[in-house]
C-alpha cells in the first residue's frame, strides 16, 4: 500500500492507497472536499469536525440514493448483494474519514 498526499478543505493529509486505487481515492477526496467546501461556504457551520461529519452524511445519503444497476424497475427493492456492496462503500468512506480525523478525532 502506498501513501498519497491529498488536500481537503485546504488541509493536507497523507492517506494509504491500495495498488491501483489512485483514481478512486482522488475522486473520493475530490467529492469530500467539494462537500466540505459547500458546507463551509454556506456559513452556518464553522468547526471542521462538524463540517466533516455533515459532509460524510451527505455523501452517504447520496450513495444510498443511487439506483441499483441490476434492478429492472424502480419499484423493486435492491438485492442483498447490492445492499452489501453499498454498505462496504459506506464502511470504506467511514474508515477514510476516521483516518483523516486522526487519533484525536479532529481535523485540526
Amino acid at each position: 500500500m502506498k501513501q498519497i498526499e491529498v488536500s481537503i478543505l485546504g488541509q493536507s493529509y497523507v492517506l494509504g492507497c491500495p495498488d491501483g486505487g489512485d483514481t478512486l481515492l482522488h475522486a473520493s477526496v475530490k467529492a469530500v472536499d467539494r462537500e466540505m467546501t459547500a458546507i463551509r461556504a454556506a456559513g452556518k457551520v464553522k468547526a471542521r469536525e462538524r463540517i466533516a461529519v455533515l459532509a460524510a452524511l451527505n455523501l452517504a445519503y447520496k450513495l444510498e440514493q443511487r439506483p441499483a444497476a441490476t434492478s429492472p424497475t424502480p419499484t423493486e427493492s435492491r438485492s442483498a448483494v447490492d445492499e452489501a456492496a453499498t454498505q462496504m462503500d459506506i464502511d470504506a468512506l467511514i474508515t477514510r474519514i476516521d483516518q483523516a480525523l486522526g487519533e484525536h478525532g479532529q481535523l485540526l
